[in-house]
């Protein structure tokens, strides 16, 4: 039977627990909430991009998209040229395209209570 906002609610009719549509059914639905919560506990922290044509961008991680695309703040850029990395160059905010990740690295932050995460 389906739930009517009019009619009132009892025990055998529960309209809350049959539209529960945002709340994960499977172990996907899981793993993307879990995604996510890694995601948020990564903003505001220190990022270490490694780009396809060689170049480092460190900065600050502010947000990402569906396409793999990360936003970070303060951003420096360095280029490594016959086997030392060049002097860093101020950016500020930066686009980074997803495809052009090779690989992320994340500063170790200090919890509240002294614990490195």
């Amino acid at each position: 039977m389906p739930c009517n906002p009019d009619q009132p609610v009892d025990e055998s009719m529960n309209c809350e627990n049959s539209m529960q549509l945002d709340k994960p059914t499977d172990s996907v639905g899981k793993e993307e909430k879990s995604g996510k919560e890694k995601l948020r506990r990564w903003i505001n922290r220190q990022m270490k991009i490694e780009m396809t044509d060689g170049r480092i961008l460190i900065g600050v991680f502010l947000c990402t998209d569906r396409d793999g695309n990360i936003i970070l703040g303060s951003c420096s850029e360095s280029q490594q040229t016959d086997g030392c990395y060049d002097e860093p160059r101020l950016l500020g905010l930066v686009m980074v395209p997803g495809r052009h990740v090779v690989s992320l690295h994340l500063a170790p932050s200090n919890n509240s209570d002294g614990e490195t995460t």
